[in-house]
């Protein structure tokens, strides 16, 4: 069975995942994180509740960890069809970016 170690994510991101409470990716995840890792395009579909939003934040905040931010300048957008959508993943991308130095707009 694969681990979230197991998927090339960065040191700080996989710690905070740990402090979450989860050890074992979910199918989205696992099928998901490998290529989006890779900056590789992923479509993904799968039920409610089955991480659909970590299989995209996980990766992207370890691709900005390992940039170089230019002065204050966005590198990263996400779009939800739903306010409620985008508190979510606000709410996600807080949980696991809490040792990485990177702020968001909401």
């Amino acid at each position: 069975m694969t681990k979230f170690n197991d998927l090339s994510l960065g040191p700080k991101v996989l710690k905070a995942i740990e402090e979450a409470g989860y050890e074992t990716p979910t199918p989205i995840q696992a099928g998901a994180i490998p290529p989006a890792l890779e900056r590789r395009d992923v479509l993904g579909i799968a039920q409610t509740g089955t991480g659909k939003t970590a299989a995209f934040v996980l990766p992207m905040i370890s691709l900005l960890a390992r940039g170089r931010a230019r002065a204050r300048m966005p590198r990263s957008l996400v779009l939800a069809p739903t306010r409620e959508l985008a508190a979510q993943v606000a709410e996600n991308f807080d949980t696991y970016s809490k040792h990485v130095k990177l702020t968001k707009a909401l």
